[in-house]
């Protein structure tokens, strides 16, 4: 997700409880020399994020299979967050309910779902064409 970020010019945001753990140190042996090239935003925890992004009027889009919105019929904003869970236990309830919008990846009926990095980046792609962002990148 961190060199993702980094080559496609967003933030990342890490919202606490991570699925692992969070230090420079960590995140400079995962990220390897991607690491100076992405923003990282560090949320002690949920409610944290939330204030963040009432603040900076930010959207949150949730990447989830539990939607009927199919991520190309989703309209986009520049300043749109999109959020992935956790790949074992997705997100709780909250969570859900403080998204303002959600999509799903469409994908074959009796499979359980992409790796949330491979999601992450479809959607980051669509949303990236829609909104003319492509055109930044060489």
């Amino acid at each position: 997700m961190l060199r993702l970020g980094a080559c496609m010019g967003c933030a990342v945001h890490i919202i606490e409880p991570c699925g692992f753990p969070f230090s420079v140190k960590a995140l400079r042996r995962s990220a390897m020399d991607y690491i100076d090239m992405v923003t990282i935003h560090h949320h002690m925890d949920w409610d944290a994020f939330e204030k963040w992004c009432a603040t900076n009027r930010r959207r949150i889009v949730l990447l989830t299979t539990a939607c009927s919105q199919k991520h190309t019929e989703f309209t986009y904003s520049e300043t749109d967050i999109l959020l992935v869970g956790r790949e074992s236990g997705g997100v709780t309830d909250q969570v859900v309910a403080a998204a303002d919008g959600k999509v799903r990846v469409p994908m074959q009926k009796q499979l359980r779902s992409l790796n949330v990095a491979v999601s992450m980046a479809m959607v980051l792609g669509e949303a990236l064409r829609q909104t003319g962002s492509f055109d930044t990148l060489e």
